[in-house]
């Protein structure tokens, strides 16, 4: 319509670009991408948290509890409105009675029964004057208890008396309040601790009141307190509070209130009594039983205060609630504390008892007995049914409420979930009465467990908390259908009452009974028009124990109406009755069984996931515990159980799963050593890595979890041992693959220096010992390794720069110098062997004749020294003499070289470790030549003192890491310029005769190196030897000290050797060919045999040649001391003028300085 309104001047205006539908469309596509962004977040979040995270419920992990009972917010009085105003009065007396009495029973329940059980226990570590203390704590809670007590007393006198004025069906209510009385005297009679603490406190009070002053308290105040104390005894502590209950005087002749002779009351009285007793005993012992044992504890009470108040004794039901007690022979009332009730009947009502035979009255002590040895025959039977009944009913709760419900069965799915409820509860009834009665009166009668009842019980524990479990992990589902099935329960209660209701109209007669009636029924009615509060139940019990009066309902009707109430009861107090059924509190006082069933988990590791369902069993102690009284916080005791249970579970499985993963392992790894049989079909198997499939358990505050546990202990052993051995590094190695491969333990690396099985030695080691380890180890050059000449076992240790290196990693880099300072030190001793030696005059005679000889025949041997000259050397020196285990002087020598080589071979080794060690510390480093400043940079950021320092730490290991690994020390170079100087010098001319020796040292070397070689194919193998470089190595460096590398060059002996062997074998072979003809056999053998051996021998001259050479290389032996000299002069006159003052020597200057 505002269209048409636009005038003609406007419709310019109303031109359509298209900008309002492109705008739109934009906003359109950006609301999409949002909406399809936000759909894959949430799938992204209901992935991760699973489907099933709003059906199941962990146990452990509880932060969010429903609360699912009802509470009412009206007032009994806005509650009970009826047109009959006294059918209003006497509902809402007995209304406010009961709920009284609930309250009552609650309160005792909750806090002073808990409070009572954990009165002021015994501790034999208990220090002096610390019970007296404790009992101090203790007075208080006792008033509080006589209040409660009197308080009891007033209400069961007004419940007599309006029993008495008005007849009623509240004789349950009576019962029950008259059970908590019963509770309290038994918690007092077992509590020795309490009454013997009490002595001790009286006593003090004694000593107080001779010497007031000296405690600080004014006299006054202790007559009032004694009195107090006295009238706690005599009320509390005597046990007699239900008696002083009973023997009350009820009758009130003020108020017009008579009792005791009221023969009406008393005939109504025993009738109520007989009518509950009948009904409970036929429910005792059957599948639904469900409260009938406290209802039959409130019979007895009901029939003893019948007794007292009315002197007469029905022996009749005297007679068949003692016959009760064989099928029931306790009854647990709270935690540990049993009722005896024949006991219970006998003490109370004397009279009756006498009438009894002494007979029966003896065979009810032993059916006790009796009972509890048929109970445990019992109890594998037992643990074997409510297995299965457990197990079904479980896969029934999971199936029925993980299935959708349909609208058309709605009703009959509602009526199945309500009977599985209820179904639970029995179940979980009947399994804590076994639990209960048979723990408590093994306990109470002092008889010894066996093993097998304590498993049993233990299961059933487990059995009683996977029910609360099933219903706590359906919680959110179990909410839901609980108040649907409390709707359609009370539709059908409304149904049944609606029915009753027409009849009751139908009828025309009308007078006061029927009006009251009526009233009633039309009071129940609007009761259950409501919330399934305790209290609108309540109410319609009451009125409909005045409204099922004059036949008004058909038995066929009453029945199921009681069944239906029944359940109602049942399924709004659904949690609470489930919490109370499966509560394993009483466990506190039977905690010796956890020792034996943590050894039965163990041996059964298959079912070990039962192991949360008992320390969810163990939990439930805390709770009652935070209401004990006598310590100055309730938290010692959680403390101190705590560590009990801590302590026992460490000790019985722990411990245990620990030592036993080690031992297979290691067992594992060392099956080459075959030490014990380990075939699983003879001496059994067990797969303990279900323990580690299990989640956490929880216990207090923390959550125990058996995976990590054992991982951490093995980690710290692994760690531990290799520390103290660190060559077994390898089989801790392949222990942790083999843990993480059967059992999936994800362990740690030690990150400690690795070392090698074959090392043998330590750098340290070394070190200290060196004259020990060059005598003992022979040098290999090529492959820069020292292998053990001999050892007591079947291994030889080897030692290579790996090893070397990790020592260096170690110990550190500053190990290095201080070994070859070691070696300094070593190489003077030995020298001045070689000097003694070298001066002997029988040596040095010799030497200086073939120096003489050479040199005058040298022109006629082509300049080679004979092979025959050195040999002839090498057999006179023998003349000289040997020693005891066969060595020639020539022999000693030679080793002495030989270890001056090995020692250098060390050192050299010792170099080479150290560059390893600084090369793959340095790996990390990217670039060498370009290192950051780290002390700059942080400077540059103005980070704090400790980190700029931290920095300059870190530069300083940069730069020496660089620079060792860079350069690395001239060790060699050190070594002969620190001896050189004393070998030239003109008093230790005798050394000069040195290279004429070499030629006789090397057919000695040669000669023994192939009787070691031989060895190896012997079967004794000592003295077996197939390398010995030190030899060279040693000569190679004594030559540079002298400097008589062309000395020794100049005798060409490796030539005139090569020449003689050559000879040989050619005439050998010459032999050979004419001898053929001959056909000698033994000839050709023993010709055979020389060309071999002149073959080995050339062979080993020649390896040794080789490794002369090669150890000369190390020396600078292309040069002699002279030409050193004048190339150090060339280097310093070329940095003359490259010196900034033109000042000369800074080169020669530094070098000294490095040589030093």
């Amino acid at each position: 319509m505002a269209v048409e309104t636009i005038t003609p001047d406007w419709e310019f205006d109303r031109f359509d670009d298209g900008s309002t539908k492109i705008h739109t469309e934009v906003q359109l596509k950006n609301y999409v991408n949002f909406l399809e962004d936000y759909t894959s977040q949430l799938k992204g979040i209901e992935d991760a948290l699973d489907e099933s995270i709003g059906d199941v419920w962990d146990f452990t992990l509880d932060p969010i509890a429903l609360k699912l009972l009802p509470y009412e917010q009206s007032s009994l009085l806005e509650l009970i409105k009826t047109e009959n105003k006294v059918l209003n009065k006497v509902i809402t007396v007995y209304a406010a009675l009961c709920s009284e009495v609930k309250k009552l029973k609650y309160e005792v329940r909750t806090t002073f029964c808990n409070s009572g059980v954990f009165g002021v226990q015994k501790d034999t570590s208990m220090v002096e004057g610390e019970s007296q203390i404790q009992m101090g704590r203790f007075i208080s809670f006792l008033q509080e208890l006589s209040c409660f007590v009197s308080r009891c007393f007033e209400v069961v006198v007004n419940l007599v008396h309006q029993l008495a004025s008005l007849y009623s069906s509240i004789y349950e209510h009576l019962g029950e309040l008259l059970v908590v009385l019963m509770t309290l005297d038994e918690i007092m009679e077992n509590h020795g601790t309490l009454k013997e603490h009490w002595k001790m406190y009286k006593r003090l009070l004694k000593s107080v009141h001779h010497n007031p002053s000296k405690f600080e308290i004014p006299e006054e105040k202790l007559k009032p307190f004694e009195k107090l104390l006295l009238k706690l005894e005599g009320q509390l502590l005597d046990g007699m509070i239900f008696q002083a209950c009973v023997e009350q005087r009820f009758d009130n002749p003020g108020e017009g209130v008579t009792v005791s002779k009221n023969s009406t009351f008393a005939e109504e009285f025993a009738h109520n009594i007989r009518t509950i007793f009948t009904n409970v005993e036929s429910k005792l012992g059957e599948p639904s039983e469900i409260d009938q044992r406290d209802k039959y504890a409130g019979v007895c009470g009901l029939f003893v205060l019948h007794f007292h108040i009315f002197r007469t004794v029905d022996k009749k039901l005297y007679k068949a609630l003692l016959d009760v007690c064989k099928k029931v022979p306790a009854v647990t009332l709270i935690a540990n504390i049993v009722w005896f009730p024949d006991t219970f009947l006998v003490n109370k009502v004397p009279a009756a008892a006498k009438v009894m035979d002494r007979k029966s009255m003896q065979s009810l002590r032993s059916m006790r007995e009796a009972s509890l040895q048929q109970r445990a025959q019992a109890l594998p039977k037992d643990v074997q049914s409510y297995y299965v009944f457990v197990t079904s009913w479980m896969m029934k709760m999971e199936s029925i409420m993980s299935k959708e419900q349909k609208s058309d069965k709605f009703s009959e799915d509602l009526s199945s979930r309500c009977n599985i409820f209820v179904q639970g509860i029995l179940y979980a009834y009947g399994i804590s009465t076994i639990i209960k009665t048979t723990m408590n009166l093994y306990m109470s009668m002092q008889k010894p467990m066996t093993k097998a009842s304590v498993k049993s019980l233990c299961r059933l524990v487990e059995l009683l908390k996977s029910i609360e479990h099933t219903f706590h992990r359906r919680s959110a589902v179990v909410a839901d259908s609980v108040a649907h099935i409390t709707h359609q329960l009370q539709s059908q209660a409304l149904a049944a009452i609606a029915t009753a209701k027409k009849r009751v109209i139908s009828d025309k007669k009308y007078s006061e009974q029927r009006l009251d009636v009526l009233s009633a029924l039309v009071l129940a009615e609007n009761a259950l028009n409501g919330p399934s509060t305790k209290e609108r139940r309540l109410m319609v019990s009451l009125a409909l124990s005045v409204g099922t009066q004059m036949k008004t309902f058909k038995d066929e009707e009453l029945l199921p109406l009681q069944l239906v109430l029944k359940k109602l009861d049942l399924i709004s107090e659904l949690r609470e009755r489930v919490k109370v059924q499966c509560d394993c509190g009483f466990l506190y006082w039977h905690r010796a069984v956890f020792p034996i069933y943590l050894d039965d988990v163990y041996d059964h590791a298959v079912d070990a996931a039962r192991i949360h369902y008992m320390f969810s069993a163990l939990r439930d102690c805390v709770p009652t515990m935070l209401h004990a009284k006598h310590l100055e916080t309730c938290d010692q005791l959680l403390e101190s159980y705590d560590k009990e249970i801590m302590e026992v579970f460490n000790e019985h499985l722990l411990d245990k799963l620990c030592k036993e993963i080690e031992k297979d392992l290691r067992l594992s790894v060392h099956t080459h050593l075959k030490l014990d049989d380990r075939n699983p079909f003879k001496v059994g198997m067990k797969d303990l890595a279900h323990f580690f499939s299990l989640k956490p358990i929880r216990f207090f505050n923390r959550f125990i979890d058996i995976k990590a546990y054992v991982t951490h202990y093995l980690d710290k052993t692994f760690y531990n041992l290799t520390t103290v051995a660190l060559h077994d590094w390898a089989t801790y190695s392949e222990m942790r693959s083999l843990a993480m491969q059967r059992y999936g333990l994800m362990m740690t690396e030690a990150h400690l220096p690795s070392q090698t099985l074959e090392q043998g030695l330590d750098v340290l080691e070394i070190m200290r010992n060196i004259h020990v380890f060059v005598s003992r180890y022979l040098y290999n050059l090529n492959n820069q390794i020292f292998i053990e000449r001999t050892s007591n076992n079947k291994h030889l240790n080897t030692i290579n720069i790996r090893h070397i290196a990790n020592s260096i990693r170690t110990h550190g880099t500053g190990i290095m110098n201080t070994t070859v300072n070691f070696t300094y030190q070593f190489l003077r001793k030995k020298f001045y062997i070689f000097s003694q030696f070298m001066y002997d005059e029988h040596i040095k005679s010799r030497l200086i004749k073939d120096i003489r000889f050479f040199r005058e025949t040298k022109d006629q041997t082509d300049q080679k020294y004979p092979f025959e000259r050195a040999e002839k050397f090498n057999r006179g020196i023998r003349k000289l003499g040997i020693t005891p285990d066969g060595q020639s002087y020539l022999d000693q020598f030679r080793q002495l070289i030989s270890q001056i080589g090995n020692a250098m071979g060390y050192v050299r080794m010792i170099r080479s470790g150290g560059l390893h060690c600084c090369s793959s510390a340095i790996r990390f480093v990217p670039d060498l030549e370009d290192i950051v400043n780290f002390e700059e940079l942080v400077k540059e950021e103005g980070l704090s003192e400790e980190t700029q320092k931290a920095a300059r730490v870190l530069d300083s290991v940069l730069s020496d890491l660089t620079s060792n690994s860079a350069e690395g020390t001239e060790y060699f170079k050190m070594l002969v310029g620190v001896f050189a100087p004393e070998f030239r010098s003109v008093k230790n001319m005798h050394l000069r005769n040195f290279y004429m020796i070499v030629p006789p040292l090397t057919v000695n070397f040669v000669e023994h190196s192939i009787g070691c070689k031989e060895k190896l194919n012997k079967k004794n193998k000592g003295g077996a030897a197939f390398t010995d470089d030190g030899f060279a190595m040693g000569v190679a460096y004594i030559l540079k000290l002298l400097d008589q590398y062309q000395e020794f060059d100049s005798l060409h002996w490796f030539q005139a050797v090569r020449e003689k062997y050559m000879k040989e074998m050619n005439a050998v072979v010459k032999e050979q060919n004419v001898q053929a003809t001959s056909q000698d056999e033994k000839l050709m053998q023993t010709m055979n045999l020389t060309q071999k051996r002149l073959d080995v021998y050339l062979q080993e001259f020649e390896l040794l040649y080789f490794s002369l050479s090669s150890a000369r290389i190390f020396f600078r032996a292309d040069k002699t001391a002279a030409e050193e000299n004048q190339e150090k002069k060339d280097k310093e006159e070329a940095s003359r003028p490259a010196t900034s003052n033109g000042t000369p020597g800074g080169s020669a200057s530094s070098s000294d300085t490095t040589t030093k």
